[in-house]
């Protein structure tokens, strides 16, 4: 998942992207409102942390733009202002969910995995494909009775797969979904990190649940039933298919 965070204040800028980062997200940061609507503009994000105050456009004006230029991507405003004035303003604005300073980082998590769930269900709290099993809200992976120990980036890009298996990505695609704009192109990053998630599943033997499709990219699938759709299981242990 990429995020953008608008944020002037550098302290709570680092503090909330590196806890993002740790937690597997790209995120690319901003620190004015202008820079805001341009990220938006040439970047497809997932979801925006988006402040109040800020310099130039504030946080208000630049959730309008964003909505009139027809994005429709989640938004969480964060502000001191508590008044229940600014929290309509807010979401009047165009905006998602509202978050006020101070905040325990915990709930950020808790309400981006919310966010992230509302449209077309991007993140559901379990994903299976075949014998492999996500738990996106520990970030946990198994595959049969086995546990798969995965850095935060493998499990973000396994995670990618899984949400979208069945459908061959390319490599500009997972660029702009699992890192940042600091993602250098013409490196074997990607190649690098397919590499590492191979072993770690246990590709070794039989043909691959993750496989290369030369020219176009790779592709995550259920080897034992060809064409069937991953499933998402949701809290009352219920499934539901997923595309």
């Amino acid at each position: 998942m990429r995020l953008l965070l608008v944020e002037d204040d550098s302290r709570i800028a680092r503090f909330v992207a590196k806890g993002l980062r740790e937690e597997s997200y790209a995120v690319d940061a901003v620190q004015n409102g202008n820079d805001a609507v341009y990220q938006t503009e040439i970047n497809d994000y997932d979801l925006i942390v988006l402040d109040v105050m800020i310099p130039g456009m504030d946080g208000f004006a630049v959730c309008k733009a964003i909505r009139a230029g027809g994005k429709r991507t989640p938004i969480l405003m964060l502000t001191a202002k508590d008044g229940v004035d600014d929290r309509i303003k807010g979401l009047d604005s165009g905006a998602d969910d509202y978050l006020t300073k101070p905040f325990e980082f915990r709930e950020l998590l808790a309400r981006l995995r919310a966010l992230l769930r509302r449209p077309n269900e991007l993140r559901p709290p379990r994903i299976t494909v075949g014998d492999l099993e996500l738990d996106t809200a520990s970030q946990t992976a198994k595959r049969g009775s086995r546990s798969i120990p995965l850095t935060a980036k493998e499990y973000a890009l396994l995670e990618y797969f899984a949400r979208n298996s069945g459908r061959v990505i390319g490599r500009s695609e997972i660029a702009e979904h699992v890192w940042d704009e600091t993602f250098d192109p013409f490196s074997n990053l990607i190649e690098v990190y397919v590499n590492r998630l191979r072993r770690k599943l246990g590709e070794e033997a039989g043909k691959p649940i993750l496989q290369t499709r030369r020219g176009s990219g790779y592709v995550l699938c259920d080897n034992e039933a060809p064409g069937k759709k991953h499933s998402a299981q949701n809290p009352s242990g219920t499934k539901k298919s997923h595309a």
